[in-house]
């Protein structure tokens, strides 16, 4: 049995087109995956714990090589479980919207609680940082009310897709595969959504470039 962790980032459910487009992208994973399990991680429904405190002191015992206290290990259990749901998926899609050139806050916020030496990555002076998770099919759906297709809109950055390549290749989900979904906020501008469904049907069925 195949699985996929599916992380949505928007708050809007239904109504937004990053959700639309992810059910669409499982919805055919299926077509392909008859056993395909889906774990559906909604970050705006999700308990995601304070990085501060215990959990922040925990982490840093953890680069010092010194043991937990009772607080600190509680606090490391609860972001181990949340890196073990992720290394547990065979696959991983993440559908977010674009909020002021980025990624929302509660999608940084279960990135930066992921991130974490001796979980997802190791670091040496010598050889630098080594990411620790296994590489692995990785789509990003990535939904904005602008059109950044060719780089800038109306000379606005996408700090969104640098960021999510960067951040997930750090722990090793390794060139992050980013299907834009833009200019939401025009609803007759269909060409561009058309486009990424094609796309995302295309990964889903195994084809092309994009599958490998």
């Amino acid at each position: 049995m195949t699985s996929l962790l599916h992380i949505a980032a928007s708050p809007r459910g239904s109504a937004s087109r990053s959700t639309q487009a992810a059910r669409a992208y499982i919805a055919d994973l299926r077509a392909s995956e008859p056993t395909l399990s889906v774990d559906h991680l909604d970050l705006w429904q999700t308990d995601l714990p304070p990085f501060d405190g215990a959990a922040l002191a925990a982490k840093y015992a953890r680069l010092a090589g010194r043991a937990h206290d009772p607080g600190e290990a509680t606090a490391w259990a609860e972001i181990e479980a949340m890196v073990a749901r992720l290394d547990r998926a065979d696959h991983v899609l993440v559908s977010t919207p674009m909020w002021n050139f980025s990624v929302p806050y509660r999608l940084k916020h279960w990135i930066d609680l992921i991130t974490q030496p001796g979980l997802t990555f190791a670091f040496d002076p010598v050889s630098g940082y080594t990411p620790l998770l296994r590489s692995r099919r990785t789509v990003v759906i990535l939904a904005s009310a602008g059109d950044y297709a060719t780089g800038e809109s109306r000379g606005r950055p996408d700090l969104a897709t640098p960021y999510l390549q960067a951040a997930l290749g750090f722990i090793g989900l390794i060139d992050p595969i980013v299907v834009p979904i833009g200019r939401t906020i025009d609803p007759d501008a269909d060409e561009a959504a058309q486009a990424a469904a094609v796309r995302l049907r295309r990964l889903a069925r195994g084809l092309g470039r994009d599958a490998a």
